[in-house]
């Protein structure tokens, strides 16, 4: 099931206008210039070339960048505290921030000792230069951090929750400001407050803590070198030490592998999120910590709180070149399509993996004891049938080549090498999904690496004819040859599928056929491998509309035509991640098949490692152990 519910998020988003926010922090700008190095000329006065900026944005970071979250979420009032310098970037800030919706009443100039904390970052060809920094040496004056404990305890009274988010040694937290805040904090404590500091976690007492995972070692004592793996085992170990220390919920991010909450219910973990393309992670712990603000304050406990702030990191991670907001339709978006990495640690170590007694069947979650089988959808391609076999050896030189376009033959090693790697894991990331939305993010690749001119851009329908052309043609041969008799259905079908099909027929479970591909391609084929009979009308494949998703049409129809919410007695059977997720969405049982195409029976790890973090329950390799199986289902 979904760690947060549609309806739940709704409901957050129906009581933010009602909420006041106080942001006491770092606040920052972000300057993206990105250059242009066809226009570089030589400079008169030094000899050396130029960096010539084709285009500059400004997005605030740090405190801003959570201030305008916060606004981007849909919140009506927002205060922000903090101190900015007499100079272009913050008259900048401070423009961008009322112009977002966010009160800047409270945020002080000092003219001097103090420059508008500013990260300029230079991109040659998507490539990030050495950063430019602003405001290293600043210095807050007492009558500066005077003014504002002054004006913080005047209005706090009037605020749901105020979020404190220190980044910088040479910032607003020096011991005073720091001494001030306590005591308000103290005096006020009906007032949720949140803290996401680097240095300073230890001192805010009565304040929830949101960390990252290294920053939780730390304060524990630990020794781990930045961005070193810390274990799930580890980061539950020093989520219980530090609730224990500070007695308030605890959340800590872990990026790609979700974030973990304590509270005084115990220890909850949020999956982390999987994606298509590229991403970028700067402003993802804004996003998620203006989020938990307002799930905590509209009143969601704090497991679903950091599952909405999830989602909001998640949207953010997507902007590339930006530090990034996340909007209420682009979280319903979001969790609408969401792709969760259940049990990452399990994927990735196999032996960790536990069996059923004398089988090759792995276990990953504890089996229902009343699962006994009446509904079972199947994938078709890698899960029955292999007459597809080898399809991403005709999708990645296909791909490789449209993003070239014409200047493919002139392309050097490097730049191929480059563009295949990019392919090769889109296509590893969307296996299972609807050909026409691959061909989508063709496009996506296409505009990236920009050397075929827009005007030159097929559309999806397009590239999914080429794709398919290639492909068919692969296909239609295999099909000759079952024809003339030189290969027959067990050559083309995965160890012992139809004979499981045929016992489950018997038994009178009700078979679906679910597939990415062209409705009339999966019946074509079903029906030449000879198993069409077993699913009679029950067979579903893409009709042409990417947002008709055949695998979860027909899960939401099964538990439509049951009448009930959960997947109680309907099992899903995929090779790929998209059907076991959607399994996952609805409470369904979920069978990862995670078969050897080639060989058509034993285990491919890469299948397996995708289909666990899809979500899967059990895994075969194959269907040989046909009768073990069946125990299962039928138990």
């Amino acid at each position: 099931m979904l760690p947060i519910e549609k309806k739940e998020i709704e409901r957050l988003f129906s009581h933010i206008e009602e909420i006041s926010f106080g942001v006491i922090g770092d606040f920052c700008i972000d300057a993206y210039l990105i250059a242009d190095p066809s226009l570089s000329e030589e400079s008169l006065e030094t000899g050396l070339k130029t960096i010539p900026i084709r285009q500059h944005r400004y997005s605030p970071g740090g405190a801003g960048n959570v201030a305008r979250n916060l606004t981007s979420l849909g919140a009506g009032n927002v205060l922000a505290y903090g101190v900015y310098g007499a100079d272009i970037y913050g008259k900048k800030l401070t423009e961008i921030l009322t112009n977002d919706g966010v009160s800047t009443e409270y945020l002080k100039m000092q003219d001097n000792l103090w420059d508008t904390n500013t990260y300029v970052k230079v991109y040659e060809n998507g490539i990030e230069g050495r950063r430019i920094d602003f405001g290293c040496k600043n210095e807050l004056r007492r009558e500066t951090s005077d003014w504002l404990l002054n004006r913080i305890e005047k209005s706090i009274k009037g605020l749901n929750v105020v979020i404190i988010n220190e980044q910088l040694k040479n910032g607003l937290y020096n011991k005073h400001f720091r001494g001030g805040l306590k005591k308000i904090m103290e005096a006020n404590p009906d007032t949720i407050f949140i803290c996401d500091s680097r240095d300073y976690s230890e001192e805010f007492n009565g304040a929830y803590r949101k960390i990252n995972e290294h920053e939780g070692a730390l304060l524990c004592g630990w020794k781990h070198s930045p961005g070193e793996y810390v274990s799930s085992a580890e980061v539950k170990k020093m989520s219980g030490i530090l609730y224990k220390r500070w007695r308030k919920p605890i959340f800590i991010t872990r990026g790609a592998y979700g974030c973990v909450v304590y509270d005084e219910n115990g220890y909850y973990t949020i999956p982390g999120l999987k994606f298509f393309g590229a991403t970028d992670t700067v402003g993802a712990g804004d996003s998620f910590l203006a989020a938990l603000a307002v799930a905590l304050a509209a009143g969601a406990p704090p497991v679903k709180a950091a599952a909405f702030g999830n989602l909001a990191a998640g949207v953010t991670v997507k902007k590339l070149l930006q530090t990034g907001t996340a909007s209420q339709e682009e979280i319903l978006s979001l969790h609408d399509h969401a792709m969760y990495r259940i049990r990452p640690e399990l994927a990735a170590f196999p032996v960790r993996a536990r069996y059923l007694e004398d089988t090759e069947i792995e276990i990953v979650t504890d089996i229902p004891g009343n699962l006994h089988l009446a509904h079972a959808v199947f994938d078709n391609d890698g899960t029955v049938s292999t007459l597809r076999e080898g399809w991403e050896k005709v999708m990645e030189p296909m791909m490789v080549e449209q993003i070239f376009g014409d200047y493919y033959s002139k392309a050097n090693a490097e730049e191929i090498a480059l563009v295949t790697d990019r392919v090769r894991d889109y296509i590893d990331k969307t296996t299972g999904v609807q050909t026409l939305v691959q061909m989508k993010g063709l496009i996506d690749l296409v505009i990236e690496f920009g050397y075929v001119p827009m005007e030159k851009i097929l559309n999806e329908k397009e590239y999914k004819e080429i794709y398919n052309r290639e492909l068919l043609e692969e296909v239609n041969k295999r099909i000759e040859k079952l024809k003339k008799g030189e290969l027959d259905v067990a050559d083309y079908t995965v160890k012992n599928a139809v004979s499981f099909l045929k016992e489950l027929k018997e038994r009178g479970t009700k078979l679906y056929l679910a597939s990415g591909t062209d409705q009339e391609d999966v019946e074509k084929e079903a029906g030449i491998l000879g198993f069409a009979d077993y699913f009679k009308e029950h067979i579903y494949g893409s009709i042409g509309k990417i947002d008709h998703e055949p695998k979860r049409r027909v899960m939401e129809r099964i538990l439509a035509d049951i009448g009930q919410a959960s997947g109680e007695g309907v099992a899903v059977f995929g090779d790929g991640p998209v059907e076991i997720r959607e399994a996952c969405r609805a409470g369904i049982f979920a069978v990862g098949v995670a078969s050897d195409e080639l060989r058509r029976h034993g285990l491919n790890t890469v299948k397996r490692k995708r289909l666990i973090e899809a979500g899967a329950d059990i895994i075969i390799p194959d269907y040989s152990q046909l009768s073990k199986l069946l125990d299962v289902l039928f138990k």
